[in-house]
C-alpha cells in the first residue's frame, strides 16, 4: 500500500474529516478507493442501484473515474451509517 492508498483509508470520499457523522455512507470495497467510504444521504434506492463513477487521480488515466457499483445479492441496511458496500469493477478516462 503507498502513502497515498494509507492516507485514505477511513475518510469519506469527498469529505472533509469533521463533516457530520450522521449520514448513510457506502462502504467503498477495492480498486484505488478501498477503504473509504461514499456519502449516499438522499440517494433514492435506484441511484445506488446504478452505483458510482468517482473522480480520482490514482486511475490509470489522469482525472480518471474509478467505478463502483453495490453487488444485487447483498443486502441493505435503513437508517444512518455504513448501509451497503459499493464494490471496485474497473476505471474509465
Amino acid at each position: 500500500m503507498n502513502g497515498d492508498e494509507q492516507l485514505l483509508r477511513g475518510r469519506v470520499y469527498g469529505h472533509d474529516h469533521d463533516d457530520p457523522p450522521w449520514q448513510t455512507y457506502a462502504a467503498l470495497v477495492g480498486g484505488p478507493l478501498d477503504g473509504l467510504l461514499l456519502d449516499i444521504t438522499g440517494w433514492r434506492p435506484e441511484e445506488i442501484d446504478d452505483g458510482a463513477a468517482l473522480p480520482t487521480e490514482l486511475t490509470r488515466w489522469p482525472c480518471g473515474r474509478a467505478l463502483y457499483d453495490p453487488a444485487p445479492s447483498e443486502s441493505r441496511k435503513s437508517g444512518l451509517g455504513v448501509m451497503c458496500r459499493f464494490y471496485y469493477f474497473g476505471d474509465t478516462p
